[in-house]
């Protein structure tokens, strides 16, 4: 298939939400404009950040998302699905493609930087975060669910907790109420839960 039939996805890595927090504004350039490789497609506002949008390639804007205009956290949520920024149709992409990496030859990088940064990446970047050390899980469960009570639907809550049964009673109480258990981990003697609102 030749250059002028395709289209590339601009979008950013689960890593620069971790790094930026939860981003609240998106600004993207107009459908149409042309860009080079490392121009500006538009500007990006978090917690902890502010700055443009480079162009890994050379290319003409042929769509942008709108979707993640309205709604700046789909950067977080979803960085590799819905929350794509603006897709090109590249000019010289056959020349440029020595810039980009493949994400298997990125892995030891990525590594690096998360490390550098402290950076946790989630499937859902919270809204709320709660850390409840030497807690028992059933009242950790009430504090969840007070939390929850006057959250809107759809935000996520980070949960943090030391209790060695908090597993089998996230899945208990996700089972109970409806609410997604989006991902979990465990770091050391500690459980990370990420939880979103569903009603």
């Amino acid at each position: 298939m030749g250059e002028e039939n395709r289209e590339v996805t601009i979008g950013v890595t689960s890593l620069l939400s971790a790094i930026a927090g939860k981003f609240t504004s998106a600004r993207l350039r107009p459908v149409g404009m042309r860009t080079k490789r490392g121009a500006s497609l538009g500007t990006l506002e978090s917690l902890k950040f502010v700055g443009p949008i480079p162009s890994p390639i050379s290319g003409i804007v042929t769509t942008v998302n709108d979707r993640v205009v309205r709604r700046p956290k789909l950067l977080n949520d979803m960085p590799y699905t819905e929350g794509w920024i603006a897709k090109l149709k590249p000019l010289g992409l056959q020349e440029e493609r020595v810039f980009l990496s493949r994400a298997v030859d990125a892995t030891e990088t990525l590594k690096n930087r998360i490390a550098e940064f402290h950076a946790r990446c989630f499937k859902a970047f919270p809204d709320h975060e709660m850390y409840e050390i030497g807690t028992e899980c059933s009242a950790v469960l009430v504090r969840l669910n007070e939390l929850l009570a006057t959250a809107s639907v759809g935000d996520v809550v980070h949960l943090v907790t030391d209790d060695p049964t908090s597993y089998v009673e996230m899945i208990r109480w996700t089972d109970q109420t409806g609410h997604e258990l989006v991902d979990w981990r465990q770091e050391g003697n500690l459980f990370h839960f990420i939880v979103r609102k569903e009603h």
